[in-house]
């Protein structure tokens, strides 16, 4: 079954590049860990939500704001597609998560197939 990680941290905390990333052991031992179980089908590190544009239309006109389209405590910084046998196995894997373990929260959610 398929299900999404999505990587949340928390507003204002730690922002990590792809270089700190890459060579932070608590995030090449996870990604060993799921590459090791080739569970992983998909995924992408996004770039902070203070980067994002939200889109609304109302009647004819679109409506631009710089920003996430709600304030919150957390925001998401990525997200990964795995596939794995049931829930249980996909909340196991994400509570291995440097994000979950670090201040963040992993949400899981199954996907639509």
């Amino acid at each position: 079954m398929k299900y999404v990680l999505f990587i949340c941290t928390p507003v204002g905390g730690e922002e990590l590049s792809p270089e700190e990333i890459a060579d932070d052991s608590r995030f090449t031992e996870y990604i060993d860990l799921v590459r090791s179980r080739d569970v992983v089908k998909g995924g992408a590190r996004l770039r902070p939500s203070s980067d994002a544009t939200t889109v609304r239309v109302q009647g004819d006109e679109v409506l631009l704001t710089d920003g996430p389209f709600v304030e919150s405590k957390e925001y998401v910084a990525g997200f990964d597609i795995i596939e794995v046998a049931d829930l249980d196995e996909a909340i196991a894997l994400a509570s291995r998560h440097p994000a979950a373990l670090g201040g963040g929260s992993v949400e899981v959610r199954p996907v639509w197939e």
